[in-house]
């Protein structure tokens, strides 16, 4: 039987931060940051929900006001502190990490030269492929389509 949503919410929890749609960016990002979280709702004054304010939005806005980041260099902002993987690494075990870490993105290095990144998305991807593939292999099995 495949999980559902409530079983996901249900292991995660329902801890939900909110904040309300009078408040400023400078103040999301704040909530952001202290959560350390890349998305939060948002809500009205009867706290129904009416947005979501999220990382791509303040990437969006920062080019359209960009007075102060023209002058800023990525090493004033940068993250230094970094989680790399290697080639060798487990898809499931680099997933744990970045989960664990709430972190999209991981550098992969191979003898401390960097050979690329992966995203969270990438580890998604390829799990589903795998599912699909064995999905598909157990039935073919089953309906005998292999000679014995």
């Amino acid at each position: 039987m495949q999980a559902k949503i409530r079983d996901l919410l249900k292991d995660k929890g329902s801890n939900i931060v909110c904040i309300s749609q009078d408040k400023t960016i400078y103040e999301a990002i704040k909530t952001l940051v202290n959560h350390n979280i890349g998305a939060v709702l948002v809500l009205d004054k009867e706290e129904k929900l009416v947005g979501i304010f999220t990382e791509r939005d303040i990437l969006k806005e920062t080019v359209r006001r960009n007075d102060h980041i023209k002058g800023t260099q990525v090493r004033d902002v940068m993250t230094t502190d970094l989680i790399i993987g290697l080639p060798g690494d487990d898809i499931n075990y680099l997933m744990g990490i970045m989960t664990e870490n709430k972190i999209r993105h991981i550098p992969i290095l191979d003898d401390g030269r960097v050979i690329g990144i992966i995203s969270i998305g990438d580890l998604v991807k390829t799990q589903l492929h795998d599912a699909r593939y064995e999905n598909r292999y157990l039935k073919d099995y089953i309906m005998g389509k292999y000679p014995a």
